[in-house]
């Protein structure tokens, strides 16, 4: 598992969702290559290929997954020092 899936406060991420820092437009393609550790390339090619050959269902799908799939949370990779200030002071 690398550092990316790994929360501090809530261990592993599991499950499918939309990954809005590495994606380009709403994620989807980013989370789901890092749900199934595909190359985010290869899955961005694929629904490309999928929205030229079938356009209407590829994109009837990424916009249902855009609403459906929550946000994957961002995660803090610093110092554990740091992460407890920041936690201390963003919650009041």
């Amino acid at each position: 598992m690398n550092r990316d899936t790994w929360n501090i406060d809530y261990g592993p991420l599991r499950g499918l969702s939309r990954d809005r820092e590495n994606g380009w437009i709403f994620g989807v393609c980013a989370g789901v290559a890092d749900r199934f550790n595909f190359r985010t390339g290869t899955v961005r090619l694929i629904a490309i290929i999928s929205l030229v050959l079938f356009f209407w269902p590829a994109a009837l799908i990424y916009i249902g997954a855009t609403m459906l799939l929550k946000e994957k949370p961002l995660i803090y990779s610093g110092r554990h020092r740091e992460y407890e200030f920041w936690k201390r002071y963003s919650s009041g």
